[in-house]
Parts: structure tokens; C-alpha cells; sequence
């Protein structure tokens, strides 16, 4: 491997280190979704980038609105979704003597609605920050920043003077630099558009049902399983225990059918990610929670959506360098 192409893997585990380290992760997801959107509503193919601008921050202008509608709704609905579910479970489980890993059902029902507020408190702090007073909104307005910037110039230098060196150590490893994020940005495209797809077809079916079987809270329930959609794996089953519990508040009946219909999803699932996703990402479920569970740790919520990403950009990789002679 070439000095330069050695630089340009240091250069990406550096920037993936840096982010995680300095809180960084935020504005890094935020630009790579912003360029995805951007390369989307880039229907001129390059020849009017500005109009894809506009309609991004039409779209994000959209977005915000809607999250903050659905935060409020979810700030008033999660504590009273708490207090009637959790009761309704309990009761179940003793009228049916079911086994539960817990003795104290009163103290478990006060921890899981205390826990179930302190979680919409959190929400309504995140509410905060859409509204601009923390600075975490002002990571993701510079992640957006960042990625019209790369959008609309993406090369490393913009100036065109002579150099002593034609072909110097600085640009090769400008070059190399820019293959090793196209490759990481082909990645999250793929993982990520391929995630969407399936969350947005799973939460229209889930709107199917909780309109048809007169669900309370159906906001909630779209809102949450969207996003959480977006997450793998763990983000399915936060979503699904939120629908089981409505239904418990409706009765038991409902719930169980929440749940036969939930497992149908998730088998339909299966399918659509062999369609849209096919045979280009072959992480196992093993590898991919532990990914999960080291990404929570390093960056919260931004490393859970980035571990697939990773996972997949360093398959990638180490599929095209050659291993000669067994070394």
C-alpha cells in the first residue's frame, strides 16, 4: 500500500475517533444525512445544485415542525400511556399466574412509571433543543452547513496555482482522503436508504393498524416507530413494546393481536431487507449488536445509527486489499 493510501485510512479511524472522543457525532450523522438528502433532491443531476439547496431547507424547515409537533404529543401521551399499560400488565400477569422475574408488582409498576416520565422529560428537553436554545441544535445546523458546503464544492482545493511538485505527497493523499469517504458515504447511502425504505414501509402498515383498530396515541405510535425504525434491531423492539402496551390499555386481547400482527411485520421484514438490501451487507445479528452496544457507548443514539455504517464501510475495505502468499 501506497504512503498516501496508508494516510487515508489514518485520516478516516482518525475522524471516527475524534468525533466519538469530542462529542462530535451529532454534526457528523447530521452532514452525512443532509448530503443524502441533498444528493436526492438533486433531480438536475448537478446542473442546478441551488434548487436542491432550496428544497433541503424547505424539507429540514418541514421536518422541524412536524418533530416538534410530534414531541409535544409525545411529552403528554408517554406518562399516560405509562400509568394505564404498566397497571393493565400487572393485573394480567396475576389473574394468569404468570411467572414475572419480579416479586414487588406495586414498587415495579412506581420504577416503570417514574421511568417511563423521566424518559418524556428527556423528550421534552430534546424539544429544547429543536427550538434552538442548546447546542446541540447548533451541531446539526453545522452538520447541514457542512454538507451543502461539500455539496456544492467538494473538491480539497480551490485554487488552481502551480506547484513545485506535480505529483506531491499532499495531493495524492487529498485523493486517496476523498476515495476512502466516498466509500464511507456509499456505505451509509446503501445502509441508510436501504433502513429507511424498510422503517417508512413498516410504519405505514403500523398506521394501518392502529387506525383501523382505533388505537389512542396513533401520533405517538407512527411518530416512535418511524424513528425508531431507523435504528436496527433495538429500535424495533423499543417500538413494539410501546404498541404492545397501548393495546394492553385497550385489553389483553388487543395486545396479543398487536403482537401477532407485529411479528407478521417483522417477517415481511425479513423479505424486504433480501429485496432492497439483497445480498450487499452480510453482517451477522451477533456482529451488528455488538456494533450497536460499542456505538451507544462511544457516541449515544448518532453511534447505534453509524455501527451498521461502519461494519459495512470496513467490509468494504478490507475486501479490496489483497492478501498475498497468506499474509
Amino acid at each position: 500500500m501506497s504512503k498516501p493510501g496508508r494516510i487515508s485510512y489514518f485520516f478516516i479511524a482518525a475522524t471516527l475517533v475524534l468525533a466519538g472522543w469530542l462529542h462530535l457525532a451529532t454534526p457528523f450523522v447530521a452532514a452525512l444525512f443532509a448530503y443524502f438528502a441533498l444528493t436526492k433532491l438533486d433531480f438536475m443531476k448537478g446542473r442546478a445544485k441551488w434548487l436542491a439547496v432550496v428544497l433541503f431547507v424547505i424539507l429540514v424547515a418541514g421536518v422541524a415542525y412536524g418533530l416538534g409537533y410530534f414531541i409535544n404529543q409525545a411529552v403528554e401521551a408517554l406518562p399516560r400511556i405509562a400509568d394505564k399499560a404498566i397497571p393493565a400488565i400487572i393485573q394480567w400477569a396475576r389473574e394468569h399466574s404468570v411467572e414475572l422475574p419480579f416479586t414487588d408488582y406495586d414498587s415495579l409498576k412506581d420504577l416503570a412509571v417514574d421511568t417511563a416520565r423521566s424518559q418524556a422529560q428527556y423528550i421534552g428537553r430534546f424539544a429544547n433543543f429543536a427550538r434552538g436554545a442548546t447546542a446541540e441544535f447548533v451541531l446539526l445546523i453545522v452538520g447541514c452547513i457542512v454538507a451543502i458546503s461539500l455539496f456544492l464544492h467538494p473538491q480539497f482545493e480551490l485554487d488552481g496555482e502551480a506547484r513545485a511538485v506535480p505529483n506531491n505527497l499532499y495531493l495524492a493523499s487529498c485523493e486517496e482522503i476523498s476515495k476512502r469517504f466516498r466509500a464511507f458515504y456509499a456505505s451509509f447511502a446503501m445502509v441508510m436508504g436501504a433502513q429507511i425504505g424498510i422503517s417508512a414501509i413498516n410504519t405505514m402498515l403500523t398506521t394501518i393498524f392502529v387506525v383501523v383498530a382505533g388505537f389512542p396515541y396513533a401520533v405517538v405510535v407512527i411518530g416512535i416507530t418511524f424513528l425508531c425504525g431507523l435504528v436496527p434491531v433495538i429500535g424495533n423492539l423499543i417500538s413494539n413494546s410501546l404498541v404492545v402496551g397501548i393495546g394492553f390499555t385497550l385489553s389483553p386481547r388487543m395486545a396479543l393481536i398487536a403482537l401477532v400482527f407485529l411479528v407478521v411485520v417483522h417477517k415481511l421484514e425479513y423479505f424486504l431487507n433480501s429485496k432492497i438490501i439483497g445480498g450487499r451487507i452480510r453482517s451477522p445479528v451477533w456482529l451488528t449488536l455488538l456494533g450497536l452496544i460499542l456505538g451507544e457507548k462511544l457516541m449515544g443514539i448518532p453511534g447505534m445509527v453509524l455501527a451498521p455504517v461502519v461494519l459495512n464501510y470496513l467490509r468494504t475495505e478490507a475486501s479490496k486489499i489483497e492478501v498475498k502468499d497468506g499474509k
